[in-house]
């Protein structure tokens, strides 16, 4: 075989190697993407159970008060298409919300004993874990993507495809400091 053969099919296997690297680091980018959309996507399944649920128990501690729930219903009220910060900010005012349905819970006895309350109790529990998992696989995929944005040589197809990393889901503040009990 002549030399000039071999250097071009030399030639011709590397570009075809690159074509195939660029092709496959680019698809690597779209699943990652996918994969944050469709966590993204979990987080406002959590929100909205846990808004169903706060709803619900509501409506159990109307049933037991006369206290005006207007600022439950707007503090916890979700919207779509919200940016990682104002899902944030809503999370922190559902929280809000909790502890002001727990306290009204504790101003009235017979609301706690009772059984309806009890389980929509429980179902917040599990709206919250729901929640807590859904942030944990949003902000795993973004760790990801960041991750594979950032290391070279996937880092020239990322920056020519003009993507940016990703916004993480965080704590509020004060979820980060540490917790006081007084017993």
């Amino acid at each position: 075989m002549e030399p000039v053969t071999i250097i071009l099919i030399v030639t011709i296997v590397v570009a075809i190697a690159i074509i195939a690297w660029a092709i496959c680091t680019s698809n690597r980018f779209k699943v990652l993407l996918v994969k944050i959309t469709e966590a993204n996507s979990g987080i406002d399944v959590a929100l909205t159970k846990r808004y169903d649920t706060l709803t619900k128990l509501m409506d159990v501690v109307k049933a037991y008060t006369k206290h005006e729930t207007e600022l439950f219903e707007k503090v916890i009220k979700l919207r779509s298409n919200m940016s990682m910060a104002e899902k944030n900010e809503a999370n922190y005012l559902m929280d809000e919300a909790v502890k002001k349905i727990n306290v009204v819970a504790e101003n009235y006895p017979e609301l706690r004993s009772s059984e309806n309350y009890k389980q929509l109790q429980d179902a917040i529990v599990d709206a919250e874990d729901h929640l807590q998992a859904s942030r944990r696989v949003y902000n795993m995929n973004v760790s990801s993507f960041n991750q594979a944005i950032a290391v070279f040589p996937a880092s020239i197809i990322a920056g020519r495809a003009s993507y940016s990393p990703k916004e993480f889901f965080e704590a509020e503040s004060i979820k980060r400091e540490d917790v006081r009990i007084n017993l």
